[in-house]
């Protein structure tokens, strides 16, 4: 049995948690989160736990088993205490700055890159080089923070681009001169 599918998630205190079928919605103080999953893996409401189980031992059930789990655990933590990434920019001249519902990144191109804020995820701009992202969804979170980094990627050289906070990126030497 699945090591991470078999501990049971539990439901904080403010957290409502229905069950229909296959669809599970999670409200909490900061909002509300819906998802249907697969109809061979049960979740099971015991008291304030949810667990998962799965119908059959084949090798796709035992594969989303605990990825089950890890997502029904991700929207309860979401709702109830939300997610954050941070971005750092790394350059002379970068730069990110908040225009209505979109990003606009200044990366060294001709042109400001634009990007759309997806309609769960909040930004804030402390300083120009530091992107702060929350949300209550940590799909939807990841998948926008990864599309910012892939504007300017870290360059191994001088570290320069889009990094997360605290994120090790390994240096190389330069040329050497003779």
């Amino acid at each position: 049995m699945s090591r991470i599918g078999k501990l049971p998630v539990e439901i904080p205190a403010g957290v409502e948690v229905q069950i229909e079928g296959n669809t599970l919605t999670v409200k909490g103080p900061k909002g509300v989160l819906t998802k249907t999953f697969t109809s061979n893996v049960n979740i099971c409401k015991e008291e304030n736990k949810l667990s998962i189980k799965r119908e059959f031992d084949s090798k796709e059930q035992r594969s989303l088993h605990g990825l089950i789990r890890s997502l029904v655990a991700n929207m309860v933590k979401g709702v109830s205490v939300g997610f954050e990434k941070q971005l750092e920019i790394v350059g002379v001249g970068y730069k990110a700055v908040q225009k209505g519902n979109s990003l606009e990144l200044q990366m060294g191109y001709s042109n400001p890159v634009l990007l759309e804020l997806p309609k769960d995820v909040e930004v804030e701009i402390p300083v120009p080089t530091r992107v702060i992202l929350k949300s209550i969804n940590n799909e939807i979170l990841g998948d926008f923070a990864a599309k910012i980094k892939a504007v300017r990627p870290v360059e191994p050289y001088k570290g320069k681009g889009i990094k997360y906070a605290g994120e090790y990126v390994r240096r190389k030497a330069g040329k050497t001169a003779k």
